[in-house]
C-alpha cells in the first residue's frame, strides 16, 4: 500500500467519525458555540467542507485552483470567512448534505493523484499524501471544537499518525506565525500512539526532545489544548520554548486554549 492510500484511509475514517456524530445531531444544536470565538457548531461544519471543496479542486483541477488563488484580493483568511456565510445560510440537512457531497469528492480526487506528481496549494505545490494529512489536522482540530461543544469525549485512534507525521514536518509554523527565526537544531518525537505503539521521528541522537501522548501532541499542535493540559513534555531549552508556540497550520495562532479550560485526559 503506498503512503497516499494510507493516508487515504486514515483520512476517510476520521471524517466518517465525525460525520456519525454530526447525522445524529439535532438540528437545534447546529447552532451551538464551540470553543473558537464567533463560531458555532455550523461554522465548523462549514469550514470543513470548504477545505475539502478547494483541496478537491487543487488535485482534480489544478488549473482551476491557481485561477481561483489569483483572484482573491484579501487574502485566503477573507475567503474562507465569506464561503462561511454561504454555509451557515443553508439549514442543518442541507449542511450536512453539503459536508458530505464536497468531503467525498475532495478525498476521491485526492486519492486519484498519481504517484510522484505534486498538488498546487496556498504557497507551494505538495505531494497529496501531505495535502491529505493537512486534511487530517483539519478534520481533528474543527471535529475536535465540536467535540467541545457538544461535551463529547473524543475516542483516540491511530488515525491520528499522519497528523503527528505533518505537525513534525511542519515544526517551524509556529515560528513562522510570530516572525520569530526558528532555531538551529533538530528534535527528536518520541510520542506514544492510542494504541500504545510508540511513534518515533527525528535524529535518534538528537539533544532535544519532545515527548508523550501522541494524542495531547495533536491536540497541541492543533492548539485546542494548553500545553499545561497535555501530557508532553520536553527535554532541552528550545523544545521547551517550541512547546508555547507549537502549531500544525499557517497564519496566525489565534488566541488557542486556556490552561484549565477543559479537564485533562486521563493517561
Amino acid at each position: 500500500m503506498s503512503d497516499l492510500q494510507k493516508v487515504i484511509e486514515d483520512l476517510s475514517a476520521e471524517s466518517a467519525e465525525l460525520d456519525e456524530l454530526l447525522a445524529d445531531l439535532p438540528a437545534s444544536r447546529w447552532k451551538e458555540p464551540t470553543p473558537a470565538p464567533g463560531w458555532t457548531i455550523a461554522h465548523q461544519v462549514g469550514h470543513l467542507s470548504f477545505i475539502y471543496r478547494i483541496a478537491g479542486m487543487a488535485a482534480s483541477d489544478p488549473d482551476g485552483f491557481r485561477s481561483m488563488m489569483a483572484s482573491i484580493k484579501d487574502g485566503l483568511s477573507e475567503a474562507v470567512n465569506a464561503a462561511l456565510d454561504e454555509y451557515t445560510a443553508l439549514s442543518p440537512v442541507e449542511l450536512l448534505a453539503r459536508w458530505r457531497e464536497e468531503r467525498a469528492a475532495g478525498i476521491r480526487a485526492l486519492a486519484a493523484v498519481p504517484d510522484g506528481q505534486v498538488v498546487p496549494w496556498l504557497v507551494r505545490p505538495l505531494p497529496a499524501e501531505i495535502l491529505a494529512s493537512a486534511g487530517i489536522m483539519e478534520t481533528f482540530a474543527h471535529g475536535q471544537d465540536i467535540l467541545d461543544a457538544l461535551g463529547i469525549p473524543r475516542e483516540p485512534t491511530d488515525h491520528i499518525r499522519y497528523l503527528v507525521i505533518f505537525a513534525v514536518l511542519t515544526w517551524d509554523f509556529g515560528y513562522e506565525a510570530r516572525g520569530l527565526t526558528p532555531p538551529d537544531v533538530q528534535f527528536r518525537y518520541e510520542l506514544t500512539a492510542p494504541s500504545g505503539e510508540l511513534w518515533a521521528y527525528g535524529p535518534e541522537t538528537a539533544d532535544q526532545k519532545i515527548v508523550g501522548s501522541a494524542l495531547d501532541f495533536c491536540l497541541l499542535v492543533t492548539r485546542r489544548r494548553h500545553r499545561d493540559d497535555c501530557d508532553v513534555t520536553a527535554v532541552g531549552p528550545d523544545a521547551d520554548a517550541w512547546l508555547d508556540i507549537a502549531q500544525a497550520y499557517r497564519g496566525p495562532a489565534g488566541p488557542g486554549r486556556r490552561p484549565g479550560q477543559f479537564a485533562k485526559l486521563p493517561a
